[in-house]
């Protein structure tokens, strides 16, 4: 078989952004020649290497931007990393699609130079772009914010067809988008239960406490997390429950200034910070937590997108406390609890209640890895991937 495809994404490193890591090796698995771009980053600095059968080119990138001359720095640099590296694929591999992951949506200004060669451009539609902006910036206007909207219009226009991640990016892939129907593929996120083991827990994690409040993600500035302090200081404080340690696992940029506002609140001796970890002290503390939040606030990118934190937590088969959002309820369903959007107050009531509730916190969460095993887990939703892949290349004649 002679099927051969270029992932591009800037955003994360390759293996570290799990979903292009599961498609690039899934499809490898089954015959595909895959090549990656990527940039570098913590622990991922080699230029090429080549694991599990795909190929992987990464390349410096500057900082994440701090406003319109950051961004612009980042995305330039990006593009031209991208198309130096995709012409050196062509020469020593080739491909015959460039499927670009999101963000930003310009991935296809790379493709459009190998149309000539036949080569055609797949949308993965991992974020929402013109949301992402409004969820950083607080504002649906402006030069900035109308670039987005027609880097995604091009984007669409430019692909052959798509994946998006849940119906509500479908629905955008179609209405704002204007793609027909039938070029639109739903591909969920799914975790891989081998990597998302269930292991004992590790009862020193909690220092001393009764329960512990789990959280992983990534840790940016519209992930929330501030919620998830003050929640912390409500059920201390108000609530007057001194037995609740609560564990944040994960790195980002927003990291050091959410440390800082956590001493200022006093709730250093409560709540850890523990960076990015191994998947190893990952499995630990997510084993180890009663149950898990997520504290993602109401906004339209947050309500329109499935978080891979929430599958996660079912396939460890943790119940779940989060805002009541549109994507957060389908995946998660009764293994959670939907507090009112953006009240601490009331997310604070409902991990109260269900750390109280040993026999609830059993069932949703044996619910949840029950869903996550029979339907949401990559073994089942990874078929998208492949069919639609099939179709395509089928219809080359390849």
């Amino acid at each position: 078989m002679d099927r051969k495809i270029l992932i591009i994404v800037e955003n994360l490193p390759v293996p570290f952004d799990t979903r292009v890591w599961q498609e690039a090796t899934t499809l490898a698995a089954n015959g595909y020649t895959v090549s990656v771009i990527c940039p570098k980053g913590k622990g991922f600095d080699k230029e090429y290497e080549m694991l599990d059968g795909v190929r992987i080119y990464r390349h410096d990138l500057p900082a994440e931007g701090n406003g319109p001359l950051g961004y612009a720095r980042e995305y330039f640099t990006a593009l031209k990393e991208e198309w130096r590296l995709a012409r050196k694929v062509m020469r020593e591999v080739s491909f015959h699609v460039i499927h670009g992951c999101n963000p930003p949506d310009n991935i296809y200004m790379v493709a459009r130079r190998f149309r000539s060669l036949g080569v055609d451009y797949v949308f993965d539609h991992h974020d929402i772009c013109p949301e992402l902006f409004e969820a950083k910036f607080g504002k649906k206007s402006g030069l900035l914010y109308r670039s987005q909207l027609w880097l995604e219009r091009n984007t669409y226009r430019h692909c052959r067809f798509a994946f998006v991640t849940n119906e509500s990016y479908r629905r955008i892939a179609i209405e704002r988008g204007g793609m027909a129907p039938e070029d639109v593929t739903v591909l969920r996120s799914g975790p891989r239960l081998e990597r998302l083991r269930i292991i004992p827990p590790v009862p020193s994690i909690k220092r001393g406490k009764r329960f512990m409040v789990g959280y992983l993600g990534v840790i940016g500035q519209q992930e929330g997390i501030e919620y998830l302090l003050e929640a912390a200081r409500y059920v201390r404080d108000e609530l007057h429950r001194d037995d609740i340690f609560w564990g944040i696992v994960g790195g980002g940029p927003h990291l050091e200034a959410l440390r800082r506002m956590s001493s200022e609140m006093g709730l250093d001796d409560i709540v850890e910070f523990t960076g990015r970890v191994p998947d190893r002290k990952l499995l630990e503390y997510l084993n180890t937590a009663d149950l898990c939040v997520n504290s993602d606030e109401y906004n339209e990118m947050n309500d329109k997108s499935t978080m891979n934190k929430i599958l996660e937590y079912m396939a460890l088969g943790k119940p779940i406390v989060q805002f009541d959002l549109t994507e957060g309820r389908y995946s998660a369903q009764d293994a959670s609890l939907y507090a009112r959007p953006n009240d601490h107050r009331d997310l604070a009531a409902k991990i109260v209640e269900l750390l109280d509730d040993e026999p609830r916190r059993k069932a949703m969460g044996e619910f949840g890895r029950r869903r996550v095993i029979e339907e949401l887990s990559w073994e089942h939703t990874s078929k998208a991937l492949l069919e639609a892949y099939d179709r395509y290349f089928t219809s080359r004649g390849l």
